[in-house]
């Protein structure tokens, strides 16, 4: 018997997709801040500039310049409609740096100047059960930084633009000596890795595998290596072998090479999978030691979902997925990594390159991440 790994991860994609049926026309409420970006008009890499409104500044707002957007695999996911439908004009972007301009009145966590990310998540019931545990990402009510509906039930913009508000809550404070151009992606790649690595107590001599080295995946191996652990990583390529080595890894294993590939059953206390195509899991759920866990991050497209034999299971091996992390937790990783200096290898392009950045991430001919420098937007 085997189950298709449709795992809790796809809740943010059915909160990032399924939130409208039919495309929405944006600018018609009432609002005072103007917007320009980059949208998406249908489903495909394409963007043109964009202007929008977004809401005015209340009185637990802040308003943020926006200074850097990471670009994450979601975003071509999300763009293409992988998952379900999305809402066009659609100005994607999760992964944002900015300085806050303006502040509501009741705003006491930030004030004018500071630096501040916002991920991907900018609003929640804040009442239900996951909220008052700090799990905001879990909440039913959860409204996704794009691509969703607010409050009000106007469709949410990204962070390709430049500026956003936001609630005081979802807007992470940002050291000011931070190097601004690497924090953005860790609003989603950073803590999406970080978390799962906390929770599972990663310490000196865990035994950690991390499958995927990208965006997401050198983000683990840095993290996982600062906590202690021996990290094997796992890739289809040779071009990363040196750099998996200098972020911390013990050993690569490029596992199109079928001798390489074997001989790792039953090695790891912990594996993070942030593959984002279809997969031999099993394969790597055999690599768990008994009551070894297997953490699922990265989400392929649905019609290349992976499937896994149940008794793969044997031994006591757990696989889950985990998906972001909460606020507060989105805070400890952005000090983790300025106390230990882990940031994403970036490449900084200007916005008029996001059709080639976007296909070339969908080709495979980019390894980390691309950070848009937002003062490129006209």
């Amino acid at each position: 018997m085997s189950i298709k790994l449709f795992l809790p991860a796809l809740a943010f994609a059915a909160a990032l997709t399924g939130t409208a049926s039919a495309q929405h026309q944006h600018g018609t409420a009432s609002k005072d801040v103007v917007s320009k970006g980059y949208a998406a008009v249908k489903p495909e890499w394409k963007f043109t500039p964009y202007q929008f409104q977004r809401r005015s500044v209340g009185d637990d707002d802040v308003l943020l310049e926006i200074l850097y957007a990471g670009i994450c695999h979601t975003d071509l996911h999300i763009v293409a409609e992988h998952w379900s439908k999305g809402i066009f004009p659609m100005v994607p972007g999760h992964e944002i740096l900015g300085r806050v301009t303006q502040t509501g009145k009741n705003v006491k966590k930030l004030k004018v100047g500071d630096y501040a990310g916002v991920g991907c998540m900018v609003n929640s019931c804040r009442r239900c059960e996951h909220c008052l545990n700090g799990d905001e990402q879990y909440c039913p009510k959860l409204v996704p930084t794009y691509n969703g509906l607010d409050t009000d039930g106007t469709p949410t913009m990204g962070g390709y633009s430049n500026n956003i508000v936001v609630t005081e809550h979802f807007a992470v404070k940002v050291p000011p000596d931070a190097p601004m151009e690497k924090v953005a992606p860790l609003l989603c790649a950073g803590v999406t890795t970080f978390s799962p690595l906390k929770y599972n107590n990663v310490q000196t001599g865990s035994k950690v595998a991390v499958a995927g080295f990208g965006g997401l995946g050198h983000m683990a191996v840095q993290y996982a290596a600062a906590m202690g652990a021996d990290v094997t990583v796992f890739d289809v390529t040779e071009e990363k072998r040196q750099a998996a080595k200098e972020m911390g890894a013990v050993k690569y294993v490029n596992s199109r090479n079928k001798n390489e590939f074997q001989g790792f059953d039953d090695s790891f206390n912990l594996i993070i999978s942030t593959i984002p195509v279809k997969y031999d899991a099993d394969a790597y759920v055999r690599m768990l030691k008994v009551d070894g866990t297997m953490v699922i991050l990265g989400i392929p497209p649905s019609d290349q979902m992976p499937t896994l034999r149940i008794d793969s299971l044997l031994g006591r091996r757990k696989v889950y997925g985990s998906l972001i992390g909460g606020i507060k937790e989105t805070q400890e990783t952005i000090d983790f990594s300025v106390k230990h200096n882990i940031y994403p290898h970036v490449e900084i392009i200007p916005i008029q390159k996001l059709d080639e950045a976007f296909q070339n991430i969908a080709a495979g001919k980019f390894q980390f991440r691309y950070v848009i420098d937002m003062r490129s937007c006209p």
